[in-house]
């Protein structure tokens, strides 16, 4: 029976914006910006200007950026009071002379809280609140600025933050502005802030904070304003690929920016335009063993990305924000799949679109109810065609010849939903809602391998023509299906003193196909800070979070059922005819994907405690010990696999391989965290150091161990198994004349399995293992890559500052040869050796107008 901990809550971080103002002769503005003690905007926030008698002479409601602005203000002494659902009401006594004061940052207490002590650094503070953990990862506009990021990749460079046993079978939960997504659907230059592992028991999601990246982007604001961005490499200043013969001639280039402000002659609505042009022509390099000998070629792999996306954010009365985004994104791509051990002739060109409408409505219902509303409805097309159709051949981690045989075409008609209510009783805050994280009409037309693929375990049985096995598809590979995916959720976080806070929760997740009713997953997360100072908070948390699936298992499902695509695996066949005289590749069994009686949707308990300690006014570190128990966890097995002890012949000759999709599997993870973070006038960074161990039995849903019927040697250190990993980044400004960003990223190597490259089972795949070694024995070498950042800011003086920024980026800086993949395979030439590597030293240059 499942044991489900209880508890929860959710508040978002980001920095604090201002608007500047100019002097206007019939009076100034007074514009600011409202935020929590995080830092965190609040958006929806009840603001009154009131006089010196509490007459209310303006009332304004802050925007998606927690901007609020007052036009026209006449000299005097005002109050300036702010209310927001959840938190003490604040009032700021303002002065206005003849000239606009400084944009203002009223930071708004919980409510219950006024007498919490806290260290503002930023961000880098200490708080007894639940969703205030310093073991975060949380970077601004500025920071992303100053740091070296390849190809304007925000999200992938600082994807290496995510936690393996957080992310669950689909992957990484992305969420922008409130809204899950597959891909972020704007330029890099709009957006705000970007979050990992903030608040890591949040009901309101499905996966836990080490599982999910959180996306901020920026509002239109009130004033005109842009971003105009060049980054270009070019191989001439490149280092040559480890395992190429000779440096590939490569250039990348990237065109990117945003604009907006104020819609003329539209009170109180403001836009954002987003756009990015970012192609490449690429080179893969071919790093394989064929009968003539070894093969090292550059291989042109080009690509390029289109976006262009559109906002309009109107604030409709005086409670109520509302905006409307629309997105479309363009990608090609040619020569996929080749690289390694893959020969040219297995390469696909893909070419995909995307379209995206999203609403989001939030609105003040009282002085203690905020309602939020986002809906977004999504197309999206993406064809892969085959460069060559013959038949494929595999000799396992030799090369892969022959043909692609990869056509195939996805699309998908979605739509996202996400409404909720804040309530704000005495110390409490109270969130419920409904999730819907996916709700997709999808289609799926496969045509991949219909001319069959011939497997052999070395170079010497292909010389001879003996393959192990032959499979190849046939039939009816069009599937159409309905994904759906609910969430409902429901959290209080309670303010039981003034340095103690517990946030309790709990979440349902449902999906179809999965016929598993009773995913009720329980939260709790809490945060203590002993004595007066507030200096030191201890935390700790736990929760369970239920996996789904995604719409892969469930196109296997529908694909290999017996009756339209069939599948057909052929052992010792001939070659290169694959068939006896006599047979018919019509008459041989068919392959089928099924569930396993009673399979239950995996779920995980995470649980975390740590101390944290405020060194500085801006310095902190937290010490965290990180663990997690995972439950049901997918595997499958051929449970119609040959017999032992001979492994000649299957239980049901009338069918092939028998896919099994189950949940029977486990996992056990641990880890101890060190995050220290500080920040001063001239430096600003983030280290994190993590000893830690991962074991499993199981590689995901669709692996399958060598021997169905032994399972005794599958339980060892998981794939994504790190023992040390050093993360850092950060920014030094030297003055006014440059400032220099670093990332560093080092860990200890992943394991890998020792394999015999031999069908020992009969069942058409070489994964076996010699006689008692446990998967994943081997242990694969060490990953370090340093990268730099030189920036320097020119301020061109004119009506309004511009800023025009030349910088020049390093990847690699020490050119280490990261090795990607080792082979375990006995039979293979390249045992115990790589066969591709990270890239090598590049260099990238960049320029950017900011108005």
């Amino acid at each position: 029976m499942r044991a489900r901990a209880v508890f929860i809550a959710i508040v978002f971080a980001s920095l604090s914006r201002a608007l500047a103002a100019q002097p206007n002769s019939r009076g100034v503005v007074v514009a600011g910006a409202v935020q929590d003690q995080t830092g965190a905007v609040l958006p929806g926030a009840v603001v009154q200007l009131l006089t010196a008698t509490g007459a209310s002479e303006r009332e304004s409601v802050s925007d998606t950026a927690g901007v609020f602005r007052f036009e026209r203000v006449a000299p005097g002494n005002y109050d300036l009071r702010v209310e927001f659902p959840g938190f003490t009401t604040n009032v700021t006594h303002l002065r206005v002379g003849s000239r606009a004061p400084s944009p203002l940052t009223i930071v708004l207490q919980i409510e219950g809280l006024a007498q919490e002590v806290s260290v503002s650094g930023g961000g880098n503070q200490t708080s007894a609140r639940g969703d205030a953990n310093l073991d975060a990862v949380a970077v601004d506009e500025k920071t992303l600025d100053d740091l070296p990021v390849l190809d304007n990749d925000v999200v992938g460079a600082l994807s290496r933050f995510l936690d393996s046993s957080a992310i669950g079978t689909n992957g990484a939960t992305i969420v922008v502005d409130g809204v899950e997504v597959n891909t972020l659907a704007v330029s890099a230059s709009a957006v705000q802030q970007i979050k990992i592992n903030q608040d890591p028991y949040a009901a309101e999601y499905m996966r836990p904070g080490r599982g999910r990246i959180e996306i901020v982007t920026k509002p239109g604001g009130r004033d005109y304003s842009g971003t105009f961005n060049i980054r270009f490499r070019d191989s001439a200043f490149y280092a040559r690929n480890a395992f190429a013969a000779t440096k590939a001639r490569e250039q990348r280039r990237i065109f990117e920016g945003t604009l907006g402000g104020p819609i003329a002659g539209v009170e109180k609505t403001n836009f954002l335009v987003s756009a990015s042009h970012d192609a490449e022509d690429n080179q893969s390099v071919v790093f394989a063993d064929t009968l003539n000998g070894t093969v090292q070629a550059n291989v042109p792999t080009p690509f390029a990305n289109s976006l262009l996306s559109g906002t309009i954010n109107r604030q409709q009365g005086e409670k109520h924000t509302i905006s409307v985004r629309f997105s479309h994104q363009q990608r090609s791509a040619h020569n996929q799949g080749v690289g390694g051990i893959n020969l040219p002739e297995v390469a696909r060109d893909t070419s995909e679109r995307e379209d995206d409408l999203t609403y989001s409505q939030q609105t003040v219902l009282s002085a203690s109810v905020f309602h939020e509303f986002r809906l977004m409805v999504g197309v999206e097309r993406e064809p892969f065609v085959s460069l060559a159709n013959q038949p494929k051949i595999v000799v396992n981690d030799a090369f892969v010849g022959g043909g692609a045989q990869g056509d195939s075409l996805r699309t998908e008609h979605h739509f996202t939903l996400v409404d909720a209510v804040t309530w704000s009783p005495a110390h409490h805050v109270v969130k419920i809602g409904v999730n819907i994280p996916d709700w997709s009409w999808r289609g799926y037309h496969d045509d991949t391998n219909q001319g069959g693929t011939f497997y052999f375990t070395d170079l010497a049985d292909y010389a001879a023509g003996r393959p192990y096995s032959f499979i190849q598809q046939r039939g009816d590979g069009n599937v159409l299906f309905l994904e759906k995916v609910l969430g409902l959720f429901a959290q209080d976080e309670i303010r039981l003193r003034p340095n103690l806070s517990v946030d309790l929760g709990v979440r349902y997740d449902w999906q179809n196909y999965f016929h598993d009713n009773n995913n009720v997953a329980p939260r709790l997360s809490f945060a203590y800070a002993p004595g007066t100072g507030g200096r030191t908070v201890i935390r700790g948390g736990a929760g369970i979070f239920d996996d789904r699936t995604g719409p892969g298992p469930i196109q296997d499902l529908l694909r290999y059922d017996g009756q339209h695509l069939e599948r057909v695996v052929i052992t010792d066949p001939g070659y290169p005819n694959p068939l006896a005289p006599g047979q018919a590749l019509s008459t041989e069994p068919s392959s089928v994907v099924q569930l396993a009686p009673g399979v239950t949707i995996p779920f995980t308990l995470h649980y975390s405690a740590g101390v944290e300690r405020q060194l500085a006014p801006k310095t902190t570190i937290a010490i965290t010990f990180i663990g997690s128990r995972g439950y049901n966890m997918f595997r499958s097995r051929d449970i119609n696999a040959p017999s032992p002890p001979l492994f000649q012949a299957r239980p049901d000759p009338t069918r092939g391989v028998v896919r099994e999709i189950e949940s029977a599997g486990a996992m056990r993870t641990g880890s101890l965290q060190f995050t220290l973070r500080g920040a001063s006038k001239r430096f600003n960074g983030t280290a994190q150091y993590s000893y830690g161990r991962a074991y499993n039995n199981t590689s995901g849903i669709g692996w399958m161990p060598p021997n169905s019927y032994d399972l005794s040697r599958e339980y060892g250190p998981a794939d994504f198994d790190r023992r040390h990993q050093v993360e850092v980044f950060g920014s030094w400004t030297a003055g006014k004349w440059f400032t220099v960003g670093a990332s560093l990223e080092t860990y200890t190597g992943r394991p890998y399995s020792l394999t015999l490259g031999t069908d020992l089972f009969n069942t058409g795949t070489a994964n076996a293992r010699p006689a008692g070694v446990p998967r994943n024995s081997l242990r694969g070498p060490n990953y370090a890559s340093l990268d730099l950042r030189w920036s320097h800011d020119v301020i061109v003086a004119s009506p309004k500052k511009r800023t025009l920024t030349l910088g020049v980026d390093a990847f690699n800086v020490l050119n280490r040869v990261n090795d990607n993949y080792f082979v375990g395979n006995l039979s293979s030439p390249f045992f115990g050796q790589a066969v591709s590597a990270s890239a090598p030293r590049r260099v990238q240059f960049s320029l950017r107008t900011r108005f």
